[in-house]
């Protein structure tokens, strides 16, 4: 066997070795996060409901607010009120927001006109609309975020039977055509085999969750952190308000909110790449090294088996069939839990290379432009890189 065969190989087996390892730890782990349909809802005369403040911070939202909004004053939690932030808007956001407070008194809309020095626009809504909150807990949401009536009553009860300090929710990503579809499977598989979101609830593990469409957290462990404040300039605010929360010693969890709560998340290929040039780059801690690494190892060793099957010989050749149905079989799990096409996991590997030109063109523009332009303002980089969470 000459030398390029035995390399062949090797690269072979390794990517079926790891391959069989991240299907054995999701397959596993996955199978640890509780689904919010499952938590039984306890007789109402037994319970005393504490109190929430529902957080949501709008910047031009109006394409999907009326329907989002609507869904959340239509849940069926006995005492909460609604905190509605209008984040600068230069649509109809802020008209739809009050037209909705007139005509129910639990909505509650606060209009910012403008952004202070050393805050992201939304992070400092979050944190304006938290202030005022009068709940035990305070729930943070997005402005596009459609919930089932009985989302709240069950996270509120996981909570207070698991007492947590924090509660994340994954929602069902609702995006249209095959491709979107593939690449929000590709994205959901990549999310979940970096951080692990299972480990959250051990105070032993070093993982931590967070996720904007559903961060439920107790008013007084959010007031005890400061706030936002301490994650100001942090595009990925979510994620690093679960690190924040987890690094001091507070207990979080994580639910399977695919059957209670979704997010229409993008439209177009387009939309997509603009979408998440916010924080692609600052998911990786602003490293130039993670991302050359790891969109190495993605075509490495979840594009180039695909391709490679149809050339190699021998042995690499079933390592490499392996490879792709394993993946296949990944791809076509999570396109069920999201409700996708049967054809969308499919393009699993086209949307790995989609995935990986936008961590790309994200880092390269950020690096070109010195920071990041998000919703009409631009927030320098060095900004950026100093709001460490350690």
């Amino acid at each position: 066997m000459q030398l390029g065969e035995w390399l062949l190989l090797a690269w072979a087996g390794i990517a079926f070795a790891t391959h069989v390892l991240v299907a054995v730890q999701l397959f596993q782990g996955v199978r640890r996060i509780a689904r919010l349909d499952a938590i039984p809802l306890p007789d109402e005369r037994s319970v005393t409901w504490p109190r929430v403040s529902i957080v949501i911070a709008a910047r031009n939202e109006e394409r999907h607010l009326r329907e989002a909004l609507a869904s959340v004053l239509a849940l069926d939690y006995p005492d909460f009120e609604v905190i509605a932030i209008d984040d600068r808007s230069t649509d109809a956001t802020g008209s739809i927001l009050d037209r909705f407070a007139a005509e129910c008194p639990r909505l509650r809309v606060v209009h910012v006109d403008e952004l202070p020095r050393g805050w992201l626009g939304k992070n400092h809504a979050l944190h304006a609309g938290a202030a005022q909150a009068s709940g035990k807990y305070i729930l943070f949401t997005d402005a596009d975020i459609v919930m089932e009536p009985a989302a709240l009553r069950r996270a509120v009860i996981y909570c207070e039977e698991n007492e947590l300090d924090h509660l994340a929710m994954t929602p069902r990503v609702v995006m249209p055509g095959p491709m979107l579809q593939a690449f929000a499977i590709a994205f959901t598989i990549y999310f979940t085999a970096y951080f692990q979101p299972w480990k959250a609830r051990d105070p032993r593990s070093g993982a931590y969750v967070g996720i904007g469409a559903f961060n439920l957290v107790r008013r007084e462990t959010y007031e005890a952190l400061g706030g936002h404040a301490p994650i100001a300039m942090r595009p990925d605010d979510d994620m690093m308000l679960g690190r924040l929360i987890k690094r001091r010693g507070y207990r979080q969890d994580v639910l399977d909110g695919t059957q209670g709560i979704a997010v229409p998340w993008y439209s177009s290929l387009r939309e997509t790449m603009r979408g998440l040039e916010k924080n692609a780059f600052s998911g990786v801690d602003y490293s130039v090294a993670t991302v050359v690494w790891s969109s190495l190892l993605a075509v490495l060793l979840n594009v180039a088996p695909f391709l490679l099957v149809w050339v190699a010989p021998g042995a690499a050749r079933w390592l490499f069939a392996g490879s792709s149905l394993l993946l296949l079989w990944l791809a076509y799990g999570t396109g069920r839990a999201l409700r996708t096409s049967a054809f969308a996991p499919l393009l699993f590997p086209v949307a790995t290379l989609f995935f990986v030109y936008i961590q790309w063109r994200t880092m390269l523009l950020n690096l070109w432009h010195d920071g990041i332009r998000w919703r009409d303002t631009h927030y320098p980089l060095a900004e950026l890189k100093a709001n460490r969470v350690p």
